[in-house]
């Protein structure tokens, strides 16, 4: 077995709401095996990873899979369930998976949910390497492969802290996009957004953070401003840190002038042979460091969020207990089996080190690691307490005295950071804290909070939400109107028209479209934008105040959403494009994937579908929130039955538009005033005015709104280029339409033949559509057009020169034209300029384009021409 290709979808999807990677595997010669066609391999499988047993499958109980075994089920499926386990004895929490055939008889796709993207693909090759194994009678180490597993989970899942807030915003409501493979969050939306990287806040000021990242620095300030800090100085070499030693009176403590979690600090030195040899681990590479005096008490973290104390933890040092058996190496050896430990922040708590510091701490107290310590005798591998070096804590927020309170959100209002873990040393925390028995030692920037969410004893805190909620008020969940259209036909001028309307009220709408992406009406991206990655783009943007997301099909199968709810989705309809790609062969399997977009939204969202459309309709069943039909027939029997029900729905009666709700309704305008349907005539972009409308009432916008941005839209041109754009030459009529399949084709074609009774046609269709479409597309040109004139896209998609141009030829034949009006010129301006010189005055030209500017630019020569002659 082999596997091919990998792909995330890190966005809802078809397959799950949640991110999933994709794997297409080659079975090679075990296509079509299934278990029970292998004696012994179930009970083989089974012996490996015991927890399949437990697996529900489709039978939607335990040991539902442990029955397909037994019965036979084929091997991708079995891929999927190894996957998935592996994964939950690494220690994620997934769950869904999906195996389905392709087109090739020996290749299936393995789908996956997963929190940690590199870990879900090393869980698929372990999965390959565990069931090749035992098909062949070879034994596997599954419990290697486990902690393989578990390695790169640490290595690239995010830390507790970090981890902490993720979760504190979804409790809220807020979306959360990690950006790259480390710490570093977007939260919310647009103008709401916030990043954080781990407690790193967008209010965390970077003076703030240097001034914290320098301890001495930090002394100062805190003692000029009476706060009760150790004495001591800085030290540049081992020599000035002894006599700084010995002027202070042993014991010290030296430390690194800048450093952080507990890195290189050693305390309570008696000689000055310990001071020098503290120095060398303090500055391998020379240099300053601080020696403090060594005040005797007990370590505490006060986490200090906006102002105010949220949590206090007292920090044990890094240790190891004697049972009189084991020596101090063993015991070591053991703590760090603790599933809870792992190497640097991934994990709850640290593993206990045996680096320098350890073994000159060990040396101190008399220990060495081969000694075998007494029951109960405690070795202390530091004597500074911080997480970072294999500590713990417990947690002592309700002990606080008021006054240590105070001391401590005085420390980071000085130091002016907005979340802050300020180390104090007292004897108790309860106790307020007097000159000469305890002192501020430390004001961290980024302070980690996983002791005070996972402390070893007491209370957990939730320091992550306090941090949360400072970046958002109570009742603000970082979110911006969002609206995601999808359908066949219809999809960019809908969305245009929506950011029309939301721009009316004043906001700066981030527009993705598939010519670009807009921000308050402004190009700022060109090129198609209809993919998650546009999507995400505007709405990572911290201008925009309303986002209207075009949502191609392309996008959806390949990448999925590029958000995570939105307040409406809109459906214009399902027709005949694209099929035969990514395995959508019907029209039934694009309505499943497009009613993505009516699946991924908000509780209190809006649905908006097309009473008209089928297909679309039947997506009912799927979508979230409220539902708004939209139909140009009042008596549309969807319709009717809805309102019934007290839905909504916008619909055409006697040449007006009403707004229905239940049993009321109201006006909002005539037919004829809608600019873009050109009177009515045009009744695909009357279609699409009316899901605007609908997904505009689902905003809340006021009648007034949008019946002014169905009376100006698409009376400039800027307002919709390259859709139902209009020009005239010579008496000539020109159309220029982004048509590229059937529906499309006949929509435009029927508004040009109520124009003119004469139309000529310069047709031309991606490369990648079946025969069966183009042929189609042909046939529709042919029972509009008095002539054609056939071109190719410049990207032919894999098909040869001409493959194209003779598919739609024999449509436009099939579609009753005669050979000597269908003219081949493949080049697509070179196709538009023969249409100019073979139409007359009156007849009307249509022009179905690739590219938008060589096409305006034959045109606008052609009127060059046209007004020079005049």
């Amino acid at each position: 077995m082999e596997i091919k290709g990998l792909r995330a979808l890190e966005g809802p999807n078809i397959f799950c709401l949640r991110p999933v990677l994709v794997a297409r595997v080659d079975l090679q010669d075990l296509a079509g095996v299934k278990t029970d066609d292998l004696p012994g391999f179930a009970g083989r499988l089974l012996a490996a990873l015991p927890g399949l047993g437990e697996h529900y499958c489709s039978r939607g109980y335990p040991g539902g899979f442990r029955e397909r075994l037994s019965e036979g089920t084929y091997l991708g499926h079995v891929l999927e369930h190894v996957a998935l386990e592996l994964l939950w004895l690494a220690g994620e929490d997934v769950s869904f998976g999906k195996t389905r055939t392709t087109s090739h008889p020996r290749e299936v796709e393995i789908v996956i949910e997963y929190d940690c993207r590199p870990a879900a693909e090393e869980a698929l090759h372990l999965a390959v390497e565990l069931v090749s194994a035992l098909v062949n009678g070879r034994n596997y180490d599954a419990e290697s492969a486990r902690e393989k597993l578990a390695a790169v989970l640490d290595r690239y899942r995010l830390g507790p802290s970090t981890a902490a807030i993720v979760a504190a915003c979804w409790r809220r409501g807020i979306p959360v996009r990690r950006l790259g493979d480390g710490s570093f969050l977007q939260l919310g939306y647009g103008y709401k957004s916030r990043r954080v990287l781990a407690t790193i806040t967008e209010n965390t000021g970077c003076l703030a953070a240097d001034i914290a990242g320098d301890k001495a620095l930090t002394k100062e300030l805190l003692r000029e401003f009476g706060l009760p800090v150790p004495r001591g100085g800085v030290a540049k070499n081992a020599g000035e840190a002894v006599a700084l030693a010995e002027e202070l009176g042993f014991p010290v403590v030296v430390k690194p002038v800048a450093g952080n979690q507990g890195k290189g600090v050693v305390a309570n030195l008696r000689t000055p042979e310990e001071v020098e040899q503290a120095y060398r681990v303090a500055a391998p590479g020379g240099g300053p460091v601080l020696v403090e005096e060594h005040l005797e008490g007990r370590q505490y973290r006060l986490l200090v969020v906006n102002g105010q104390l949220v949590a206090a933890a007292e920090r044990l040092p890094a240790r190891v207990i004697g049972d009189g058996r084991h020596t101090v190496e063993d015991l070591v050896r053991l703590a760090n089996r603790d599933p809870r430990r792992g190497e640097g922040h991934g994990r709850p708590l640290t593993k206990l080190p045996l680096d320098p510091i350890a073994l000159f701490t060990l040396e101190r107290q008399g220990w060495r690691l081969k000694d075998i310590p007494p029951a109960g005798a405690v070795v202390l591998l530091r004597e500074s307490a911080n997480l970072s070096t294999g500590g713990t804590a417990v947690d002592v927020t309700d002990r606080v005295h008021p006054y240590n309170a105070f001391l401590a959100v005085e420390a980071a209002r000085v130091v002016g950071l907005d979340v802050a873990g300020v180390d104090v040393i007292c004897p108790d925390i309860a106790r307020p804290i007097h000159r000469g028995q305890g002192a501020l030692l430390e004001v961290n920037a980024a302070p980690g909070i996983r002791m005070h969410h996972f402390p070893d004893a007491g209370r957990p805190r939730d320091a992550a939400g306090a941090i949360v909620a400072g970046l958002f008020p109570p009742g603000d969940d970082g979110r911006i109107p969002l609206v995601a259209v999808t359908g066949t036909n219809g999809k960019t001028t809908t969305a245009r028209l929506i950011a029309y309307m939301l721009g009316l009220t004043g906001r700066r709408v981030g527009l993705t479209t598939t010519d670009g992406i807009y921000i308050g009406g402004t190009l700022v991206q060109a090129g198609d934008a209809a993919g998650p990655a546009s999507a995400r783009r505007v709405l990572a943007d911290k201008r925009v105040e309303a986002a209207v997301l075009e949502t191609a099909r392309g996008g959806i199968l390949r990448s999925g959403l590029g958000y995570d709810r939105a307040d409406v989705g809109v459906v214009l309809n399902i027709a005949e494009d694209h099929l035969g790609q990514y395995g959508v062969e019907t029209l039934e399997d694009l309505a499943h994937v497009k009613s993505l977009v009516v699946e991924a939204l908000k509780e209190d969202g809006h649905a908006v579908l097309n009473a008209d459309d089928p297909l679309t309709v039947r997506m009912l069943e799927r979508a979230r929130g409220r539902v708004v039909f939209f139909s140009l027939k009042a008596r549309n029997k969807v319709v009717q039955e809805h309102l019934a029900e007290e839905g909504q729905a916008v619909f055409v009666r006697a040449g007006n538009i009403f707004i229905a709700s239940g049993k009321e309704e109201r006006r909002l305008l005539a037919v004829r005033s809608v600019a873009c349907a050109w009177k009515g005539l045009a009744r695909h972009n009357l279609q699409n005015a009316l899901a605007a409308v609908a997904a505009a009432v689902a905003l809340g916008l006021p009648d007034e709104v949008i019946a002014r941005g169905l009376r100006e839209f698409g009376r400039e041109p800027g307002h919709n280029p390259g859709r139902l754009m209009y020009r005239e030459v010579a008496g000539v009529k020109i159309i220029i339409d982004y048509g590229h399949n059937p529906a499309g084709y006949e929509s435009v074609l029927r508004l040009a033949s109520r124009l003119s009774p004469e139309v000529i046609g310069v047709i031309g269709v991606p490369g990648d559509r079946p025969d069966a479409s183009i042929l189609k597309s042909g046939r529709v040109a042919g029972c509009f057009c008095r002539k054609v004139i056939i071109k190719e896209d410049a990207d032919k998609r894999g098909r040869r020169p001409g493959e194209v141009a003779e598919l739609l030829r024999q449509g436009a034949l099939e579609g009753g034209m005669k050979p000597e009006d269908v003219y081949v010129e493949l080049d697509e301006a070179r196709a538009v300029d023969r249409a100019m010189d073979l139409a007359v005055s009156g007849q009307l030209v249509v022009v179905f384009y690739e590219d938008l500017p060589s096409v305006l630019k034959v045109i606008d020569k052609s009127l060059r021409i046209t007004a020079g002659a005049g």
